[in-house]
């Protein structure tokens, strides 16, 4: 079908091999990862939603459709709404006993999520990986690692574009014997340490490493570690940003900060 989205490719793989992980966290991350647009009672007003809550035997839900087009063609008339990152309703959700309709009637991805699964949701996109206290060592080169990481890391560092220069991800050894991975970071722009903290932390959840398997460290250009990096480690090469950032104007729409998350009412 020409209108098939990526929630759609994923929810099929996952349907297809209801047994497979790695299927299952796919379809999570990709929903995480997609725009949806969450149908409410009336307009947003400043940063609180009111979102439409439908009661279903299974418990009450939230409704949300990765296209407008597809919201319109459920609700068959115009219906105010909120765009947000899946992320971000995830996190907004967690806790509320409210699980999410996501295009139910109008797409091969339609699915019931209970309140439980966007408990889980918001739980794994709050894993993020400690940051290294310790110098390492012996630097080797990466060891085996779940199939999925590489593309994860990919992903979502093509997403942090101008947040850093670049990264080199490394087998590590310290001192006393303790031994795993270390992704470290260089030209790291102020107080983006967070941010590409919490998107290391998505790959590992997403990928079935836990956050706990990895060390991140951010590193100045002068680090005498780099040039060890960099022999043996595997360098993920970090975006340009698109334009320089906008000037300050009207407060912005719910949910395009990942870290303040919407209020309900």
């Amino acid at each position: 079908m020409p209108d098939e989205t990526a929630l759609d490719h994923a929810h099929a793989a996952m349907s297809a091999a209801p047994s497979d992980v790695a299927a299952r966290m796919a379809f999570h991350a990709c929903l995480a990862d997609s725009e949806l647009f969450l149908m409410l009672e009336e307009e947003a007003k400043g940063e609180t939603l009111r979102p439409q809550v439908f009661p279903l035997e299974s418990g009450p839900v939230v409704l949300a459709f990765d296209t407008e087009a597809r919201l319109a063609g459920f609700a068959g008339a115009a219906v105010p709404y909120a765009a947000l990152p899946g992320r971000v309703l995830a996190r907004m959700l967690a806790g509320q006993a409210l699980g999410l309709g996501l295009n139910l009637d109008v797409a091969p991805s339609s699915i019931l999520l209970p309140a439980e699964a966007m408990d889980w949701l918001a739980g794994m996109l709050n894993e993020t990986p400690r940051e290294m206290t310790a110098r390492p060592e012996e630097i080797t080169p990466p060891g085996a690692l779940p199939e999925a990481l590489l593309p994860a890391l990919d992903a979502r560092l093509a997403r942090a574009a101008g947040l850093a220069q670049a990264a080199w991800l490394c087998g590590v050894r310290y001192k006393g014997g303790g031994q795993g991975h270390l992704l470290a970071f260089v030209g790291t722009v102020p107080e983006a340490e967070r941010a590409l903290a919490r998107a290391v932390g998505e790959a590992l959840a997403f990928s079935g490493l836990e956050a706990a398997a990895l060390d991140v460290a951010f590193l100045d250009a002068e680090d005498a570690l780099l040039p060890r990096l960099a022999r043996v480690g595997l360098r993920f090469d970090l975006p340009e940003p698109e334009a320089a950032p906008e000037p300050p104007g009207p407060r912005p729409a719910p949910g395009t900060d990942p870290e303040r998350p919407p209020r309900l009412r």
